[in-house]
């Protein structure tokens, strides 16, 4: 059956993106709590904007469970209008215009049109929609953010030849660089040390479209070890530090009302407070602001309808609750064996503590065990990545534990291959549950097919045949299958093998002998020709011994 579809976008992709993009938010909840330090500092903006999104992934999800023959403008509009219904706070509401915005230019696209570009107008449309519906928009804030996205979807859509991958992971890429930015932009940010909680939560939702359209995790904003660009924030701690002259009370409600009568409401709203944000239409509005007199913020909405869903928040109790929230545990990390730079910058990019092995070059228990016990984490995965290593990583687990007597739980995944555990950390996702994590990591490892190009060094017999020192060895699931040659006819060998159990996605990771990718690059031009609706991914990994390593999801 054809997957129901707008143009060039599949429902399915769509829900996979709020999936994501939901547990993603779930996951870095308390860090961008953490980091609410403006307009209000009352430590709730990663969980509204968390709850934004769910209530949009709850409303679209409803009706694809009731009818999967759902066309995808229907299932759009049922998100956007989750996404409104279900907007919470200020960073809360500006988000559920952006992806109202986002899902309108989507469901409007025309088959003709290319999707690079319909992404980076949606993209464009989200931006321009946000800051028509604040008040007074103000840079260092996910607005800021939310345009260098846009701008830079834009300039890459420009070439004829994108795709809307590439739009995604310039839009996310952007955002983050100017997320770094905010406090540049904001005294109160860089008085506090750190970046805007909205800007950060934004760049979260972006980085789960680039997921998604690429199955690569992008670089997280903030990590305990390797290199970061943006500063963790401050200990919250003293008296809550509330401006005297600002509003004392956040005013949020659903409004029926005629659209020709919310230029009166804003005006009317303006007047009373700050941080106003109207959004919404088709007579339907979700309106927040901040105020001291609270009667008169409702008597101006039942002036232009009808208020429902009325919710006041006095700032300073909640401000005060915030700042004597417990500190986070130290929650859940990844060890994952790397057989090259590489590799090692791809695990330490998606969060993972690297420790140095691979095939010929199996790591100690000792070094694994440091990294267990180093990470400071109460629940670890550990990816082996290599058939040799997956013993090693069940001692070391098994010592970790009984060390910590309880305190630490630790999973071995037992990945035999290093795009194996590339694949089981594209679905990590910190807000499930431990074992619920460590069950979908398995089973996508298990479920991605994986082969490799090597030479042989001796002669010998394997399963292929005999070969020769010198000859190019196809390895597919751990097993030689292919003697030939040539390097690029063995790896395509091994890739059409790989696939002829179907696939969406390939992975490439070029070596240390094909430091150019060259090898890599013309492999992937192959799969693009001959397997057009499958999409290929291409890493430098730097590992020894294999020019190649391939795996197919």
């Amino acid at each position: 059956m054809e997957v129901p579809r707008s143009g060039g976008v599949q429902l399915s992709v769509v829900l996979r993106f709020v999936d994501i993009a939901t547990d993603a938010l779930a996951g870095a909840r308390e860090e961008i709590d953490a980091l609410n330090v403006y307009p209000v500092p009352d430590g709730d903006t990663g969980t509204n904007m968390y709850l934004t999104v769910s209530a949009a992934r709850d409303a679209i999800r409803e009706v694809v469970d009731a009818d999967p023959g759902t066309d995808v403008a229907t299932a759009l509009a049922r998100l956007s209008r989750g996404a409104l219904l279900g907007a919470r706070g200020n960073s809360g509401v500006i988000l559920s215009e952006m992806l109202g915005a986002i899902s309108r230019r989507l469901a409007h696209a025309r088959p003709d049109e290319r999707n690079a570009v319909v992404m980076a107008e949606a993209l464009q449309q989200s931006t321009d929609a946000s800051y028509a519906a604040v008040g007074t928009p103000v840079e260092g804030t996910m607005l800021t953010v939310s345009r260098a996205a846009s701008d830079a979807a834009l300039a890459v859509a420009k070439d004829p030849g994108a795709r809307a991958r590439d739009v995604f992971t310039a839009a996310a890429q952007a955002a983050r660089e100017a997320l770094a930015r905010t406090p540049e932009q904001l005294a109160v940010l860089a008085d506090a040390g750190v970046v805007d909680a909205g800007g950060r939560g934004l760049s979260v939702v972006l980085d789960a479209a680039e997921t998604v359209l690429t199955g690569r995790r992008p670089v997280p904003v903030t990590s305990p070890i390797g290199r970061h660009t943006i500063p963790v924030p401050v200990p919250l701690g003293g008296e809550p530090d509330l401006s005297p002259d600002g509003p004392s009370y956040e005013v949020m409600y659903l409004l029926d009302a005629a659209d020709d009568d919310v230029p009166v409401l804003r005006e009317r709203l303006a007047a009373l407070g700050d941080s106003l944000v109207v959004v919404g239409g088709d007579g339907l509005w979700n309106v927040h602001v901040h105020v001291d007199d609270v009667g008169a913020a409702i008597e101006a909405g039942i002036e232009a309808g009808r208020p429902h869903r009325v919710r006041v928040t006095h700032f300073a109790e909640q401000v005060a609750a915030a700042r004597t929230r417990p500190e986070p545990r130290s929650g859940r990390r990844i060890v994952a064996v790397a057989a090259g730079p590489g590799l090692t910058r791809l695990f330490e990019e998606a969060g993972a503590v690297v420790v140095s092995g691979g095939p010929g070059r199996r790591p100690s228990t000792g070094q694994i065990l440091e990294a267990v016990t180093g990470c400071g984490a109460s629940e670890v995965v550990l990816l082996p990545n290599d058939q040799d290593s997956v013993r090693v990583a069940q001692i070391a687990a098994s010592t970790a534990e009984a060390d910590a007597d309880g305190a630490v739980r630790v999973a071995v995944i037992p990945t035999q291959a290093q795009v194996q555990g590339l694949a089981a950390m594209a679905v990590h996702e910190p807000g499930r549950s431990f074992d619920q994590d460590v069950l979908e990591m398995t089973a996508t490892a298990r479920h991605a097919r994986h082969g490799a190009v090597t030479v042989a060094a001796r002669q010998a017999m394997t399963m292929a045949g005999p070969c020769e020192v010198g000859d190019v060895l196809g390895v597919v699931a751990g097993d030689f299958a292919v003697v030939g040659s040539g390097q690029y006819a063995v790896a395509i060998d091994v890739v059409d093998r790989l696939l002829g159990g179907g696939g969406e996605l390939v992975t490439l990771v070029a070596g240390e002998e094909d430091a150019e990718g060259s090898l890599a690059t013309r492999v992937a031009g192959y799969v693009e020709e001959r397997h057009p609706a499958v999409d290929v991914v291409v890493y430098d990994g730097g590992q020894e011994r294999y020019p190649l390593l391939v795996s197919v999801e």
